[in-house]
């Protein structure tokens, strides 16, 4: 399954939004260095979707704030 997302990091509270099937928006409050904000992405999408991390991979847009990510059967 392919899941797009757009990302707002810096945010005042983290947010999960589903925009549409399979597209969220989310907000986070770390900085989008290192790959902080990437992380966190995956941690709140492996709690909304009730599914371990382990199976959330970024496939586009590391850099980016739009970002596809797969998540693994």
């Amino acid at each position: 399954m392919i899941v797009k997302v757009k990302v707002k990091p810096n945010a005042k509270k983290e947010e999960i939004r589903e925009i549409q099937k399979d597209y969220f928006e989310i907000r986070v409050t770390v900085p989008p260095e290192k790959g902080k904000a990437n992380s966190r992405v995956i941690e709140l999408l492996s709690k909304h979707l009730k599914i371990p991390k382990s199976r959330i991979k970024l496939k586009k847009g590391e850099k980016s704030r739009e970002k596809i990510f797969e998540i693994i059967d």
